[in-house]
């Protein structure tokens, strides 16, 4: 079950994202990089201009973010270059393309762990500035919408004691259900890089309920810096759970008809937006229904409830 303040920290972000309910809001907005950031930037853009007063905390060094933004940007520094995170992604993404199978333990050592531990850093880097920390803390912002990946809008929300509204496609690990308190029982749900449906043989469930021990052993130290950091800034030991559990509201970029049958709660809402690449005009000679990709949930959807 959700915290006991969960219902007026509910209504307050209904508040603040409802167009026509409420006054202009002030939200914080912590992103990722790459391309989770591309649907987020469309959202912030379009929720700056229905009026919200929109601040973007990110790191003065990134590949997209930032850019051509109209509303208040607000920058720190961290300790790596542009050369270095691009060094350390492409030796990621190499290494997993030839890697035949994936599974959350895969991501998470290896090559990839120089690449996650780039980007959990992050956090300790917009803490590290305490110019910054401060206005964050004086600027009575109504929520903060995050992208879980990275943990840093999770501490964020936490350290300034606000409503949180994550904004993401999925949630690594066991976190979703046990953060939301949401029922996925690996006899039904079928674990992520699992390749299995919800239609699993007897062996299958035996497989997928070994695959969900691994992630309970494994993914306290995927997140392990992540976890310290966020100890350091609350200045008290903190658990995965612990941010997770103080989630607003969970936005997720698909659709539940695309997503195996399970429970859901009632804070957890399906917004479409899978693809979230600016359409372009059709010519004259290709009519729509011969382009099935166009008629998949586009981020209006997303916009529209935001708004």
């Amino acid at each position: 079950m959700a915290p006991t303040a969960f219902p007026a920290s509910l209504l307050c972000v209904c508040l603040l994202l409802a167009s026509g309910l409420a006054q202009a809001g002030r939200l914080l907005v912590v992103p990722m990089d790459g391309s989770h950031w591309f649907t987020m930037q469309m959202i912030v853009e379009k929720l700056s201009h229905r009026g919200h007063e929109v601040v973007v905390v990110i790191p003065e060094v990134s590949w997209q973010m930032g850019k051509s933004l109209n509303c208040t940007v607000k920058t720190y520094s961290i300790s790596h270059t542009l050369e270095d995170l691009d060094r350390a992604f492409k030796y990621f993404s190499d290494t997993q393309w030839k890697t035949p199978e994936h599974s959350i333990r895969s991501l998470g050592t290896g090559s990839a762990r120089p690449f996650f531990e780039i980007i959990f850093s992050h956090c300790r880097g917009l803490f590290n500035d305490k110019k910054l920390v401060e206005y964050l803390k004086q600027s009575s912002f109504d929520a903060v919408l995050l992208d879980p990946f990275d943990v840093c809008g999770l501490i964020v929300a936490k350290y300034l004691s606000l409503p949180s509204v994550i904004f993401a496609r999925l949630a690594f690990c066991y976190h979703l259900e046990v953060g939301a308190q949401c029922p996925s029982h690996p006899s039904y749900v079928p674990r992520l890089f699992s390749k299995y449906t919800d239609t699993m043989t007897f062996m299958e469930r035996v497989w997928n309920h070994l695959s969900y021990m691994k992630e309970r052993a494994f993914c306290p130290y995927f997140f392990k810096t992540a976890v310290e950091i966020a100890s350091e800034v609350l200045q008290t030991p903190v658990t995965m759970t612990d941010l997770f559990s103080s989630v607003s509201i969970w936005m997720f970029r698909t659709d539940f008809v695309l997503e195996f049958p399970r429970p859901v709660m009632p804070n957890m809402v399906f917004v479409g937006g899978i693809n979230c690449l600016q359409g372009k005009p059709l010519s004259k000679s290709e009519p729509e229904e011969s382009i099935p990709h166009l008629k998949m949930p586009q981020c209006h959807r997303i916009i529209c409830l935001l708004t």
